[in-house]
């Protein structure tokens, strides 16, 4: 399988496929444009269990699959909102835990499960509800960002507190939390909302600038009748 990322404004993730019986998967609705020679599967990827799993980390109940049935057969997946596409070599990383949503398309290897949080107050007050993303096995896997990426690697120990709607995705070696925003002014007068993410090292975090649910929030205020 080759790939190559194309567009700025709104990307897509276009995959050649070498050999037949080469798959890819993604969430109902997730496939832009393929060639011939390609066959289309839905199904409930894992079964029931782990299909409703996935519904509550934002993704859709059906997977559709995708596998090539000749050499050079060609599909694309496209973001959803303007930003970026990040591909991820998940063995290579040892797995990744990411946002709901985030999931744009991966190989056949790659295993999209659900992840719950340690803390209950990550998950009732986090901004990225209580049930993460949890993607492991080996392959490649396609990430959507908002806006665009920002990646830091924090030493054992660092900390780095993240507006959770910000936040992608951080490895599995990173500690994740809420704290409350401290002092009432800055509660009610500082726009930030009650709670930060705090992640804190060793690892990699994939930080994102925009947050999509947002600024769609600040578009629907704008609504006359809303």
């Amino acid at each position: 399988m080759r790939y190559q990322v194309i567009g700025d404004t709104m990307p897509a993730v276009e995959v050649v496929f070498d050999r037949p019986g080469e798959t890819m998967y993604t969430q109902s609705g997730g496939m832009a444009w393929m060639s011939e020679g390609i066959s289309m599967d839905s199904n409930m990827r894992g079964g029931l269990g782990k299909s409703i799993g996935r519904m509550f980390s934002g993704e859709s109940l059906f997977m559709a699959t995708y596998r090539a049935e000749r050499p050079g057969a060609m599909i694309a997946f496209a973001s959803t909102v303007a930003g970026e596409v990040l591909p991820v070599d998940i063995g290579a990383c040892g797995g990744m835990i990411c946002q709901k949503g985030a999931f744009l398309c991966a190989e056949e290897t790659v295993n999209l499960s659900v992840a719950l949080t340690k803390k209950l107050s990550a998950g009732f007050f986090g901004g990225e509800g209580f049930i993460l993303q949890d993607i492991s096995g080996s392959g490649m896997v396609f990430l959507e960002i908002d806006g665009n990426k920002v990646e830091k690697q924090l030493a054992p120990g660092e900390v780095i507190k993240v507006d959770t709607g910000n936040v992608v995705a951080f490895e599995k070696s990173i500690k994740y939390e809420v704290e409350t925003v401290k002092g009432i002014k800055n509660i009610f007068f500082g726009g930030e909302g009650l709670f930060l993410t705090k992640l804190t090292g060793p690892g990699r975090v994939v930080l994102q600038t925009q947050n999509f649910n947002e600024f769609a929030g600040r578009i629907a205020r704008l609504i006359p009748g809303k």
